[in-house]
């Protein structure tokens, strides 16, 4: 009896913040289904004190982003030559840009075979102040390029550049966009795609630098391992946040019984391609590319999957990923340079879902559209992916660009807000969990190649155990 009782204790022990995280998100479900089913309407500053602690747990998940971001870039890629930072860049690259191709032909073929457009009965969209903007998918596609290279480092982590159109004084009503005036402005988000380009210049130099560059190199190594215990700490306040997240998002939500006759079949295609790209797709490609089997790793992610649903944020997500994977023995280099490059630019589930969202308003609105369409949707759906922000809902403003490229208005997003917020939740797991299984694919094809450098430079990167149970990394 003793032993079955270690071993249960063993797991506990190990598992229990897993466990914790995920009823939490139970929870929440059922505390915000019986409320909202049990009272009456709640006003915006009751849901507000609803939500405020999981707003305080997002913001200090938000506050680690940057440093851990920069920190785990410039140290990974300082460490590998750069033959080897290219290797594992290829096939970093090679994996996002193949699961997200696979993404979207599989929402456009999900989407041209239900259909879900022909039986939706939605109401027209309304002027909602913040939820469009006028833009053209000429100008994302260039601001995202512009963002790749910030003019400062500084406003970088606190501001992205974006492109608005402004129409001109005493203009008329269907004046093109293209003849609109262009005003460059800096919104208040912070630009990960340029601190991703400058950081791996930066950990490239320090690897050129060798000897010289190593004082800064063990800066950048040092900050890494401490924004990784300030994660192990404010990881265990993530039951707690993800519950009273979700409790207020689903006592804000309409009426489920209204929003399913509405877009039930909408909600079902986007559902159902991701289940099939997160538990066929993906792990297939990992199955074949290694021989092993992928589903025992998505039962160590548990905790990643609930709070990245519980947040809706990828970016929030990756200090959280990043624990996960290191307790699984990934290789520190690769997991500190995949996953913030895979939660910059990999998005298969924002992919899928706005492929799907633009056939499925071109079918409610009775555009008809070719094969020539579907491919430029699927290349669209593809660059939109890799702009949108790894924030909640970023996906609705690349969305313009899908929709731009079928022929319809901007304003046609407001016809799928309503499932949006959570359809979001369930497309950010997926991402993360890409991004996980292409940080254990990558780190299983470059093992050979982090050996021979371990033996050319020296001791290899080795996880030691701290006593407070927190782990370093040491070289």
């Amino acid at each position: 009896m003793s032993r079955p009782k270690n071993r249960l204790k063993g797991f506990m022990g190990e598992n229990l913040l897993t466990l914790l995280t995920v009823i939490g998100v139970v929870c929440g479900t059922i505390t915000g289904l019986l409320i909202k089913n049990n009272t009456g309407a709640w006003t915006p500053r009751e849901i507000m004190y609803i939500s405020y602690p999981g707003d305080l747990f997002l913001s200090m998940l938000k506050c680690l982003i940057v440093p851990l971001l920069v920190s785990s870039i410039v140290s990974a890629i300082g460490s590998l030559d750069l033959s080897m930072s290219g290797k594992i860049a290829m096939r970093a690259c090679i994996y996002y840009m193949l699961t997200t191709i696979f993404a979207v032909i599989l929402g456009i073929i999900l989407v041209t075979t239900i259909r879900p457009g022909e039986s939706a009965k939605l109401a027209e969209p309304t002027k909602t102040v913040g939820t469009t903007k006028q833009v053209l998918t000429q100008d994302t596609l260039m601001d995202l390029i512009r963002n790749l290279f910030p003019s400062n480092i500084v406003q970088a982590a606190m501001f992205q550049y974006r492109t608005e159109l402004i129409k001109p004084a005493n203009s008329s009503d269907d004046l093109p966009l293209e003849e609109y005036e262009m005003k460059g402005t800096m919104h208040a988000t912070t630009n990960v795609l340029g601190l991703v380009m400058f950081s791996i210049a930066l950990g490239v130099t320090i690897g050129k630098l060798r000897e010289k560059g190593q004082p800064l190199q063990d800066f950048f190594v040092t900050l890494s391992e401490a924004m990784m215990i300030i994660t192990s700490w404010v990881i265990w306040i993530s039951p707690l946040g993800v519950y009273f997240l979700v409790t207020a998002k689903l006592i804000e939500m309409e009426s489920l019984a209204v929003v399913v006759s509405q877009l039930g079949f909408y909600f079902m295609t986007v559902m159902l391609g991701l289940i099939i790209h997160g538990l066929g797709t993906i792990p297939m490609m990992f199955f074949v590319a290694t021989r092993q089997f992928p589903y025992k790793y998505i039962g160590k992610m548990t905790q990643v999957i609930a709070t990245a649903f519980g947040t809706g944020s990828s970016s929030a997500t990756m200090p959280i990923t990043i624990n996960c994977l290191d307790s699984m023995g990934m290789d520190p280099r690769v997991t500190r340079f995949v996953i913030p490059v895979g939660a910059t630019i990999n998005m298969d589930g924002t992919a899928l879902y706005e492929a799907v969202a633009a056939l499925f308003i071109a079918q409610f609105r009775g555009v008809s559209y070719s094969f020539g369409t579907i491919v430029a949707v699927s290349i669209t759906a593809t660059a939109a992916s890799i702009g949108a922000a790894g924030i909640p809902q970023a996906g609705l403003v690349t969305m313009v660009m899908v929709l731009d490229t079928v022929g319809l208005p901007s304003s046609d997003i407001t016809l799928i807000v309503a499932v949006d917020w959570l359809l979001d939740r369930f497309r950010t797991t997926i991402n993360v969990v890409c991004d996980a299984f292409g940080t254990i694919l990558v780190n299983k094809l470059s093992q050979n190649d982090l050996n021979r450098l371990d033996k050319e430079h020296g001791e290899p990167h080795e996880l030691v155990e701290l006593n407070s149970g927190d782990r370093e990394f040491k070289e």
